[in-house]
């Protein structure tokens, strides 16, 4: 009796928030609120089973998404490893939200079962109203849907906490959700969990970015700070190939875009103390000093010169205390 009252009581808040002239502008969940009511046309009262994906149509969609399934997979064992104890299930959708992979207590896999969270189901916005990973996808930023926050009465037993994944090209290609209908979470446990969540949205986006650029050196953009590392992909020319969404963001570079590779020193800030064929020259002649530990003669044999030829070199570029700054270490 009291789950009916307060699924009778949820809906009447949802329908009378949405009927407000200005209720989209009062805040982000009352908007989705919104789009569930207005845009996709659904009831928060709704009481029927959504269809799932399965057989072929579901084995097509892991296909399609092989990449990011590959890319979340020991993130998503490290989430579930941290959180399992606390009676939690974790979820990798795509951009679709379609439930493509999960992890969850034994004794819990059957009461996530009944509330259609288990793999090929449908938790886009435009299925299930506002919810973690529906909600995360539509405004691509990390979600806390705490119970009541739900757009759908029957999913007001939740918790659930979604952080958006970005591609090696910027992308959304899909979300990462923490579900509970434990009653007992706090607001500052579920702010803990929604970092952790986050940080497992970001390990994904590592991953995927160097399945992305297999043979680059992967190195850490400089950022403001506030919000998620970003990272670069250079080639061995030190030419930047490729950004992250985080990186992309800090450069004012559009996501899912084609990058225009850049060289490194422009964007990481490195003074170049020389240009055009002086600077290739000077790199070249500086990594042979440094791979044989300021030993001229062996650098000069590493790049098949004379060991006179070397020394003009090295004054010409000004590395002659390079050479002597090596030889004392």
């Amino acid at each position: 009796m009291q789950m009916t009252h307060g699924f009778a009581q949820h809906v009447e808040n949802v329908v009378a928030t949405v009927a407000m002239p200005s209720a989209a502008a009062q805040s982000r969940l009352a908007a989705s609120w919104c789009r569930s009511f207005k845009t996709y046309q659904l009831h928060p009262g709704y009481r029927g089973r959504p269809e799932r994906l399965s057989g072929r149509d579901f084995n097509l969609r892991k296909d399609e998404n092989d990449a990011l399934i590959h890319a979340a997979g020991s993130a998503l064992d490290h989430l579930f490893k941290v959180l399992r104890m606390s009676g939690c299930a974790v979820f990798l959708a795509d951009r679709e939200g379609c439930i493509l992979d999960g992890r969850s207590g034994t004794g819990d896999a059957d009461g996530f079962e009944s509330c259609n969270l288990s793999p090929g189901a449908d938790w886009s916005e435009a299925s299930e109203g506002t919810n973690g990973i529906g909600t995360c996808l539509s405004e691509g930023r990390a979600v806390t849907i705490d119970r009541t926050d739900h757009f759908s009465a029957r999913n007001i037993a939740m918790t659930c906490i979604g952080a958006p994944v970005f591609g090696a090209r910027g992308e959304l290609v899909g979300a990462v959700d923490v579900s509970s209908a434990r009653e007992d979470h706090t607001p500052g446990l579920n702010a803990l969990m929604a970092e952790t969540v986050a940080q497992a949205a970001r390990n994904i986006e590592a991953a995927l970015f160097r399945q992305a650029h297999p043979r680059a050196r992967i190195v850490v953009a400089e950022t403001d700070g506030t919000g998620p590392v970003g990272l670069l992909a250079i080639d061995q020319d030190d030419v930047i190939t490729g950004a992250t969404h985080a990186a992309r963001r800090s450069m004012g570079v559009a996501r899912d875009t084609p990058f225009a590779p850049m060289p490194a020193a422009d964007v990481l800030g490195r003074p170049e103390p020389h240009r055009g064929f002086d600077r290739a020259e000077y790199a070249a002649v500086k990594r042979a000093l440094l791979r044989a530990g300021g030993n001229v003669s062996a650098a000069a044999r590493d790049l098949g010169v004379g060991r006179a030829t070397l020394y003009r070199r090295m004054k010409r570029v000004g590395l002659d205390e390079t050479c002597r700054n090596l030889s004392q270490n």
